[in-house]
């Protein structure tokens, strides 16, 4: 007997419901047995695994921990202009296979930079097809753009990005006070983050000064020409102009735990300030670094095992609020490998696939939860990009973005693994605890291992 519009519409509903099932959920409420429950690409509802309707198709994944997809606010994709750096679909792929299902690229190293409205539409251009995750573009703030930036946010960027010092690549200038204080108007109407690379040129330009005729192999010289004083310089500038202009302010990769005490402060005072991290700030330490090992070299610069404990503890009381990768590759030939110059390599460490277990690894022997990783690295980001009402946590009404994750496994760092275009690594080598089994973008299994299917990413709009 054929079947009615209507039934056939009743089986597809029926058949479309999915239960994805782990002992180990990280949902906002805790880690707890659960089950998600996935229709039309969302999360319906999540529910103790006994609850589960008949009528779904259920995927269960045992011991595996469940996590919200990860999302990273301060990634280098670099499309268009420098795709021999890195790219929409190598970027995206080595997403995928570290648990991240939104990368939030930032606006210097693509040609042209996302500066004004019509380079955000050649980004956009160039990511069509290529994306096996979901992604967004912040806006930058240059010495000559402050007109741009409200017909940015219009046009859809979550924030934007400045830089107080030189950012090592010509096409997207730094800002100095006055030009700084011309924007933030325009900042502050928006409503939008100003995200700030936040280091200051003056005592930068004084200790290279003093190294005249040093010996720029040695990881300690690189080390005496970022001082932490032209962080500390930076923020508190920073702060005083936040309290001036009442605009958003996020911090980017801290390095100096010397900062903290005036962030506590700006905290406690009500300033609307955010404060994120990188994994290799708080798994590196500048004792360990070989003199040559210009994999290594990132700014602001790895600093001691005593700063990174403090910025784990900062992570602890929350005055760091989220971490993100920084993932900032580049062709290997510019990390100067065979002559070791950190003077001349290029400042950045690519960690898109292994910033999880690289946290993991580290948050687990100092107590920290999945929980705690998940509020790092999904919950914090989603919030910081304007994308927490639909991403970021496991919970009724956001996208089933999740990744399945072996929180006792270990493995070895090796190319194999990388998946972003140059697989280069300060980690190769090294033994990680953890390791993702499986990324699902709003439901649609995206990596097990493998990269199944046609690139489904897209650009995230708010609603």
């Amino acid at each position: 007997m054929p079947q009615s519009q209507e039934t056939r519409k009743d089986l597809s509903f029926t058949m479309s419901l999915r239960a994805f099932v782990s002992q180990q959920v990280v949902t906002p409420q805790g880690v707890r047995p659960a089950a998600l429950l996935v229709e039309s690409q969302q999360i319906q509802e999540v529910v103790a695994p006994d609850k589960i309707p008949t009528r779904a198709e259920v995927q269960d994944f045992g011991e595996l921990a469940m996590l919200p997809g990860l999302i990273d606010s301060h990634a280098h994709i670099n499309e268009p202009g420098r795709t021999d750096w890195e790219g929409f679909a190598t970027a995206t792929r080595a997403a995928a296979a570290g648990g991240y299902t939104l990368l939030v690229d930032m606006p210097l190293n693509c040609l042209p930079p996302t500066t004004n409205v019509a380079a955000l539409e050649a980004k956009r251009y160039a990511a069509r097809g290529q994306c096996h995750v979901d992604w967004m573009a912040w806006g930058g703030v240059v010495a000559d753009n402050p007109t741009d930036i409200e017909p940015l946010a219009k046009a859809g960027v979550p924030g934007f990005k400045c830089f107080l010092v030189h950012p090592g690549i010509d096409g997207f200038t730094m800002v100095t006070e006055p030009q700084l204080r011309a924007a933030l108007p325009h900042v502050a109407r928006t409503g939008l983050p100003l995200l700030v690379h936040s280091e200051l040129p003056g005592p930068i330009e004084a200790a290279t000064k003093n190294l005249a005729g040093a010996d720029w192999t040695l990881y300690n010289t690189y080390l005496q020409s970022r001082p932490e004083e032209a962080e500390l310089s930076a923020i508190h500038l920073l702060l005083s102009l936040c309290r001036e202009y009442k605009f958003r302010l996020h911090i980017v990769h801290l390095s100096a735990a010397s900062a903290l005490p005036e962030l506590r402060a700006a905290r406690a005072e009500g300033l609307p300030i955010t404060v994120e991290t990188c994994p290799h700030y708080l798994h590196l330490d500048a004792e360990t670094i070989s003199d040559g090992a210009t994999l290594f070299k990132c700014a602001p610069p790895i600093r001691s095992r005593t700063n990174c404990d403090l910025l784990w503890q900062a992570l602890r009381d929350r005055t760091v609020d989220l971490v993100a990768t920084d993932h900032s590759p580049c062709p290997p030939e510019m990390k100067r490998l065979a002559e070791g110059n950190f003077q001349t390599a290029w400042g950045g460490i690519a960690s898109l696939s292994l910033a999880l277990p690289l946290m993991h690894a580290e948050a687990s022997k100092r107590g920290f939860t999945l929980t705690d990783i998940a509020r790092w690295m999904a919950e914090g980001p989603a919030t910081l990009a304007g994308c927490q009402e639909r991403k970021g946590q496991l919970a009724a009404g956001y996208d089933a973005d999740f990744v399945v994750f072996d929180p006792v496994a270990e493995f070895v760092v090796s190319t194999d693994r990388l998946f972003y275009r140059h697989p280069v690594s300060p980690y190769l080598g090294e033994k990680l605890r953890g390791l993702v089994k499986a990324t699902y973008l709003r439901g649609t299994l995206v990596f097990n291992g493998e990269f199944p299917g046609v690139p489904m990413g897209q650009e995230f709009h708010k609603l």
